[in-house]
């Protein structure tokens, strides 16, 4: 099946709701033979879950029923598809297509794997709505593509998009995940890169589609995200297995991931009509297919040679899996029964060509050989055509360069050429400091050679059929090869290579706890390190007893990116991939959220403060006890004592749960929740103040700290009169003196209770510290000590 999208989606994605607001998706993956399914309630009206969903498979078909036959209020994922995805076609098929009993059978049907083993039995009910996607989609893709699915070759998950790390669309712009928000940075000429494009060192097309959807959707599993550390333990203390693999990964194909959908997928009816009907572009891609497949099959021996001592558990299983498994040599056995030994995948366009038109073995089939005679007579014409331009018209540096769009064409450095050139020459276009061009008999020449090129991929493909179904029926293991040449790229390519390049010991491997804190020692910003060399590290703790920080520091002081740097390091983390920083150990978050950034959403009609409200209370609703929230400026804007409420309210809604929470504000009296709430931690970002000036420095300290004036002072810089700055002055430390009195009062009422909290949190802290017995007692004895003492 035909497949040029190279590193863009190839889903088609299927939709369907039910009046409980209950939505079913089926995506289909073109490119690696896969279908994905989840069902979920909406609990937004904003349906934010379908538009992560969206926003993760960018489809480039969305596949809905028709609105003039759905019920009142649901429409809402149509409609979402049209203003999400504009530019994506979109496919109303009828309600009947969505039937759930033919979606059962097909999955059953088409499935790699059991039923039993995909838990199809037991959740049939559960699942009916994505099976009816399913149906709908699989439809259509067999009749658009014109193909039938091979039994038991597609590989299917259900729900996987909620076994992972859910992050919503809103929070992956805000940390700039996948995209940067500005594409320079201010004063510098460096250009600013997201997280995916600071990783994207991937060599495959299929090892960077895997980055993007870990970035997007990070493990939750501790199993599996220990087994890829592990992996990356050994890749970095060992410098020959690095090497090694990473040599070995060059010797597949950049579209090896690809192959696998060529056999999965058969044509309905493979006859001369129906080959000569698409011009051979469908045998050629046939003929590319097993090319490359026997590219892919001739580089396992060096990858088994290098992974045979590999001592990791994902690496070790990926030798026993891959390297041991006998399969893989008879399939490449078959294929060298029928092609030639010399034929190699390459992506020069006219090699590609030659080596598809000479792929099966001589002898195979007369027509054939007389078309590669007519090929061959027609590609030495063409380069004699070439001499005997250069003799005649004096152009010895003219050039024959080939591409699949126009064939063969002329190219002659603008410096050879003497006035105009001769009238022979047509279709002058210049390009560079060349002209390209052709004349009339290398159009004739052209035609031939591309005619005779056809009759091959014809005579050829017919020649592979047997040999076709003979691959299909060991599909399941290609999927497996093809998955794991996929994630051998991204851990060594990505990952150890990104660890690699950097200073020694300045990334480490985060520990992973059910229950434990969020700790980061001296944890630094993955992408702004790189291009600020004295980037000032900082530090986050935050556990079940201290499960709120309040950030607090002026205007430019580093807050908002002290909060996205925490979430980057946990995505990171929970990849399976080093992180810039210390000492880290983590608990494993099931959901990020963030609240970042003022701005009206016009296409909505909302106002900022609207914005802010949709996306705050999109938090509230979905929020979970390992959720962590990061909310940078919650209320500024609105008035100040509305926002104040809003944002004071929703501390204390947070704090009641076990979610960790990291608020950035302004506002000073925030931090009289820390007299309140014993739960609280207050921090800020240190600056000095002299002359009138803010000298940043970066660096987040604990307690709170007020500058003054930090606003006027700002408000004098960019111009506002003297009058009115000190006439601010005067109001504003009126209204402070009466907010710290009122802080003092709170401090004295609660302190008692706030120390017995900080003694509930050190035991939490060596509840979950790995120190022997002995240091153990130490560390309790102090406590005991400090809390007698009142030093706590």
């Amino acid at each position: 099946m035909e497949d040029d999208t190279g590193e863009r989606s190839s889903f088609v994605v299927g939709f369907i709701e039910n009046r409980a607001k209950e939505v079913g998706v089926a995506a289909f993956d073109l490119r690696s033979a896969s279908l994905h399914l989840s069902q979920y309630i909406e609990t937004s009206s904003s349906y934010q879950n379908t538009k992560t969903l969206l926003r993760f498979y960018e489809p480039m078909v969305i596949i809905v029923s028709p609105n003039k036959l759905a019920a009142d209020g649901m429409v809402g994922v149509s409609q979402l598809a049209d203003r999400v995805c504009s530019s994506t076609r979109k496919v109303i098929m009828a309600r009947g297509c969505f039937d759930d009993t033919r979606g059962a059978v097909l999955v059953k049907g088409l499935a790699a794997k059991e039923p039993s083993a995909l838990g199809l039995d037991s959740y049939y009910k559960q699942y009916y709505l994505c099976l009816a996607a399913a149906a709908a989609t699989i439809k259509w893709t067999e009749a658009e593509k014109g193909v039938i699915i091979t039994n038991h070759s597609l590989l299917v998950t259900f729900n996987g998009s909620f076994d992972h790390m859910n992050i919503d669309s809103t929070s992956v712009q805000n940390l700039e995940i996948i995209e940067p928000m500005h594409s320079s940075l201010l004063g510098t000429n460096s250009k600013k890169k997201s997280l995916f494009h600071m990783l994207k060192t991937t060599r495959t097309i299929g090892g960077t589609r895997l980055l993007r959807a870990n970035l997007l959707q990070p493990l939750k599993d501790i199993e599996t995200i220990n087994i890829r550390l592990d992996c990356l333990d050994e890749l970095m203390s060992n410098e020959q297995l690095f090497f090694g693999l990473s040599e070995a990964l060059r010797k597949f194909p950049k579209e090896t991931d690809r192959v696998l959908c060529h056999f999965c997928f058969k044509p309905k009816k493979v006859t001369n009509e129906v080959l000569a009907s698409d011009n051979g572009r469908r045998s050629q891609i046939m003929i590319s297919s097993i090319i490359l497949l026997k590219t892919a099959l001739d580089a396992l021996p060096l990858l088994s040679k290098v992974l045979k001592e590999a001592k990791s558990c994902l690496l070790g299983n990926v030798y026993k899996t891959i390297c041991e498994n006998e399969t893989y040599a008879s399939i490449r056995e078959r294929i060298g029964e029928v092609m030639d030994e010399d034929v190699l995948h390459t992506r020069v366009p006219f090699v590609a060509r030659t080596q598809q038109c000479f792929a099966v073995k001589a002898g195979a089939d007369g027509l054939l050989d007389m078309a590669r005679r007519s090929f061959c007579d027609t590609s030495e014409a063409i380069h004699s055509l070439a001499n005997k331009y250069r003799q005649d018209f004096k152009l010895p540096n003219l050039k024959i360069p080939f591409n699949n769009r126009q064939g063969f064409y002329f190219s002659i450095p603008q410096k050879d050429i003497q006035g105009k050139l001769p009238s022979k020459f047509i279709q002058v276009v210049k390009h560079g400091n060349n002209v390209h061009c052709s004349s009339r008999e290398l159009a004739s020449l052209n035609v031939r050679n591309k005619s005779a090129a056809k009759e091959c991929w014809l005579r050829t493909a017919l020649c592979l059929e047997a040999l076709m179904d003979a691959i299909r029926e060991d599909v399941l293991v290609l999927t497996v090869l093809s998955e794991v040449l996929c994630l051998l790229d991204m851990m060594v390519n990505s990952f150890a290579h990104t660890i690699s390049t950097k200073p020694v010991d300045r990334y480490t491997r985060a520990r992973f706890t059910c229950d434990g804190p969020l700790a980061i020692d001296s944890g630094r910003h993955p992408i702004l390190e790189s291009i600020h060399n004295d980037f000032i590290p900082n530090s986050v703790f935050l556990s079940e007893a201290s499960n709120m920080a309040i950030v607090m520091g002026p205007n430019m002081s580093g807050k908002s990116t002290y909060l996205q740097q925490v979430c980057l390091l946990v995505i990171l983390a929970q990849i399976g991939c080093y992180i810039p920083a210390r000492f880290a150990t983590l608990r494993v978050v099931d959901r990020i959220f963030t609240r970042m950034g003022t701005m009206d959403s016009i296409e909505s009609n909302s106002s900022t403060f609207m914005t802010e409200m949709k996306e705050t209370a999109f938090i509230m609703q979905n929020v979970s006890d390992r959720s962590l929230i990061v909310m940078d400026e919650l209320g500024r804007a609105t008035s100040s004592s509305d926002g104040f409420a809003i944002a004071w309210s929703c501390c204390e809604h947070l704090l009641a749960l076990k979610a960790y929470s990291i608020f950035a504000t302004h506002m000073e009296s925030l931090s009289a929740l820390s007299t309140m709430y014993p739960n609280v931690k207050i921090l800020h970002f240190d600056v000095d103040v002299r002359n009138n000036r803010m000298d940043f420095k970066f660096l987040l300290k604990d307690g709170s700290r007020h500058v003054p004036h930090y606003g006027l002072m700002l408000a004098g810089v960019a111009g506002l009169p003297s009058s009115v700055v000190e006439a601010a002055k005067k109001i504003t430390s009126r209204i402070t003196e009466k907010e710290m009195k009122r802080m003092e009062v709170n401090c004295r009422q609660y302190e008692d209770i706030k120390l017995t909290y900080r003694v509930a949190q050190r035991l939490m802290c060596l509840k979950y510290s790995d120190q022997d017995e002995d240091s153990l007692r130490e560390a309790l004895q102090n406590l005991k000590e400090n809390y007698i003492g009142g030093s706590l």
